[in-house]
């Protein structure tokens, strides 16, 4: 499972998760993509499950790239544990997700082979997701640039 080799500070606090992606909105990788349509966590367990479903999905064809990493701290405290003595032990890593973000690139497979198994690494992940291709993203960005032109 992923999580960082090392951290400047161990623990982190919780933060929101307003407004959309900054960065990381469009296909670099490959012709196929995973794109977050609500903000959430995703944990370094659920994202390793996503993953190995698509590849066993693909039958190990193609390749996939995994655009998100899990670099933020998640703590907790012991069940029935009083109030006070701080903040828990880091217990799992997690990446914040917003909407707009892609999550997974995929290239090398059919287009039905890659939203089928796009769609079944969805399955495993906390947050509501689309496939998405170089096309329908195209499109989308010029359906955007024609609404904020008028």
């Amino acid at each position: 499972m992923l999580s960082p080799k090392r951290v400047k500070w161990r623990k982190q606090q919780k933060g929101n998760m307003r407004g959309r992606a900054v960065r990381g909105g469009t296909l670099h990788f490959g012709e196929f993509g995973l794109q977050a349509l609500e903000c959430g966590r995703i944990n370094s367990k659920q994202l390793e499950a996503a993953r190995v479903a698509m590849t066993r999905f693909t039958k190990r064809g193609g390749n996939v790239w995994i655009r998100i990493f899990p670099d933020k701290p998640i703590t907790k405290k012991a069940a029935e544990t009083r109030m006070g003595s701080g903040k828990g032990s880091v217990e799992e890593w997690a990446a914040v997700i917003k909407p707009g973000r892609i999550i997974f690139e995929m290239s090398g497979i059919s287009r039905e082979d890659a939203f089928q198994a796009l769609r079944l690494a969805n399955y495993k992940l906390p947050i509501k997701s689309r496939p998405i291709d170089k096309e329908t993203e195209k499109r989308a960005k010029e359906a955007a640039l024609k609404q904020a032109g008028k």
